[in-house]
């Protein structure tokens, strides 16, 4: 059998321009040539670029995307090369039920499938709001094409009543406020849409900004364009330039397996730091990195993070929000306070086409209240603690957001012993939380399980409970909580979450029940529940995984097949598939 392969420069030519396969090269052609393209270009030798679209009215943190398209596309068609655009999956974070996590796994596979099966020579990931980010990441690492991610902004600053409305950190202190008796329904509203004045994700440094920024830090996107507000002229400048720069990385064939090398995520774990990044980061960076076949493990956010400060002044774990962080220089001028104090590798390689040393040397901070000196933070040692213990193999607690009164009241010495509360899930949480009887005061720790990836399905932003009304109404705005779900990024609550493994695989939560003591010791990094070792395996023994209700088929497929949070979430059967494009599908007919 003779060779039907075109063997030309791009492989979009396998489909449309292939004379030794004149049967399926007229077959794919004809049907494209109907509409936006002609034959000519089709059949022009230049590279065909994928737009995959996030934004549409079911997705509004990326729906200026939509606007941003003409500029993408400008951009590739004066570089030389052939737009298409496509839609994936939506996700929207504030509107999926039961969360926007189950549709992180199902987003990538729809990238997977449409870069590995279609005429696409590379792509341009139009991200933004939180799953958004690492589901297109995850998916380019993949398929291994030339792939680029542009951003499309946080909001504008909010306001409300003259101090500053953060996305996401509003409902939380209104939801306080709410419980004390000081504000009504309406008033919550009000102030909730006081956040959300514009266009674009959270403008807060919730997991939209942190996910974004270490997209920068990995090399994945445009230095400098992560922080731009999406309404900024700055913005429409960045998707253009962003179009033409991938026509170039096309030629180039300068693909995610050059950028996302085991220094990148080194970097990303150091920015993390240094930005004040979510919780979420963790799973969503490990999940990046096992697609792109980096070995990365949540206990080197300790390793290589820990120690470095906070210099990002910016709520939730500051004051300022989204607009004062891009004029202060953004994720170029973080990164360049890192590089000065010897924190980056310099060397590692990015979509620019030039490294990082080169793409930030000489940028700083614009806005030393806004971006601190390294030698000035805001926090020293601001990174993640990564706790361990009878309750679970791991967990996370973010530092950067421990407040002074938290500390002195639970951490004092380091250590805090209470009485454990547990809840099954938020429902149980919120019939009960108020009951009087469970005795829930400052010498408590609250617990919640069944909310992981298998559990909720998905792993839900449920862990940051608030306390009693009547807790509240004494001063009190934090109770240590701990679960095997998240937490959203815009909380300031310094929860322990991410608990791996879940309780309903067995995890060691499962065996907690409310009234045993439990110790939190930060010195040695342990959470552990006071239980003796024969109550314990006794529990253990007696313990039966609960059954599980699917409401559709894909949450009976994502449970069947999801790993934990410490492992980043994956599908597991997926992790074994990487650059696969080095492999063309079979023809269709």
């Amino acid at each position: 059998m003779g060779d039907t392969r075109a063997n030309g420069r791009f492989r979009s030519q396998e489909w449309f321009d292939n004379p030794n396969n004149p049967g399926m090269t007229a077959l794919y052609l004809e049907r494209y040539q109907n509409q936006t393209f002609t034959r000519e270009e089709l059949q022009s030798g230049r590279p065909i670029i994928g737009i995959a679209q996030t934004g549409s009215d079911l997705a509004p943190c990326n729906k200026i995307h939509v606007f941003l398209m003409d500029r993408i596309k400008a951009g590739i068609r004066d570089a030389g090369g052939v737009p298409m655009e496509f839609p994936v999956h939506p996700i929207q974070e504030t509107g999926k039920r039961p969360t926007a996590a189950l549709d992180r796994n199902l987003q990538y596979l729809s990238l997977v499938e449409v870069l590995h099966g279609y005429p696409i020579d590379a792509v341009v990931l139009t991200t933004g709001c939180d799953k958004t980010t690492p589901a297109l990441l995850m998916g380019a690492a993949t398929v291994d094409i030339p792939a680029i991610a542009l951003n499309g902004g946080p909001m504008l600053d909010g306001w409300w009543q003259g101090k500053r409305s953060g996305s996401g950190s509003m409902i939380w202190e209104s939801r306080r406020l709410l419980a004390e008796g000081k504000i009504d329904y309406e008033e919550f509203m009000q102030r909730a849409c006081s956040s959300s004045p514009s266009l674009g994700h959270c403008n807060t440094m919730g997991t939209a900004s942190t996910m974004n920024a270490i997209a920068e830090a990995l090399g994945m996107s445009l230095p400098g364009q992560a922080a731009i507000p999406a309404p900024f002229r700055e913005r429409m400048q960045a998707a253009y330039e962003t179009g033409r720069r991938i026509v170039e990385m096309a030629h180039e064939d300068l693909k995610p397996s050059d950028i996302l090398t085991r220094e990148a995520f080194e970097n990303a774990i150091v920015v993390n730091t240094a930005i004040g990044g979510s919780t979420n980061a963790p799973p969503h960076l490990v999940a990046i990195a096992r697609h792109a076949g980096v070995d990365l493990t949540t206990q080197d956010f300790q390793t290589y993070g820990y120690d470095v400060p906070l210099l990002v002044n910016m709520q939730p774990a500051g004051e300022y929000l989204g607009e004062s962080f891009f004029r202060a220089g953004g994720v170029p001028a973080v990164m360049e306070e890192l590089r000065r104090a010897g924190r980056l590798h310099e060397g590692a390689m990015t979509a620019s086409g030039r490294t990082v040393g080169e793409n930030i040397s000489g940028l700083g901070s614009l806005d030393t209240d806004v971006i601190r000196p390294f030698d000035q933070p805001m926090r020293e040692r601001a990174g993640f603690l990564v706790l361990s213990g009878n309750l679970f193999d791991e967990a996370l607690m973010k530092t950067s957001v421990i407040s002074d009164d938290f500390r002195q009241r639970f951490l004092r010495n380091g250590k805090f012993e209470a009485r454990a509360v547990v809840f099954e899930g938020p429902e149980d949480y919120h019939h009960r939380i108020n009951d009087e009887s469970l005795g829930i005061d400052e010498h408590t720790i609250l617990f919640i399980r069944n909310v992981g990836c298998v559990g909720y399905p998905g792993s839900a932003e449920v862990v940051n409970m608030q306390p009693p009304d009547a807790v509240l109404m004494e001063g009190i705005r934090h109770l240590p909580t701990v679960g095997d779900g998240r937490q959203s990024g815009t909380s300031e609550s310094p929860s322990i979450l991410n608990a791996t493994p879940e309780a309903v695989v067995g995890g060691g939560l499962a065996l907690l029940q409310t009234g045993d003591r439990v110790c939190l010791d930060l010195e040695a990094g342990t959470l552990n529940a006071l239980v003796e070792d024969a109550e314990w395996q006794a529990r253990r023994a007696a313990w039966q995984r609960p059954e599980l209700t699917h409401q559709t088929p894909w949450q009976e497929i994502y449970r069947q097949t999801v790993g934990q949070l410490g492992r980043g979430g994956c599908l597991e059967l997926a992790t074994a598939y990487q650059r696969i494009s080095k492999e063309l599908p079979r023809d269709n007919h």
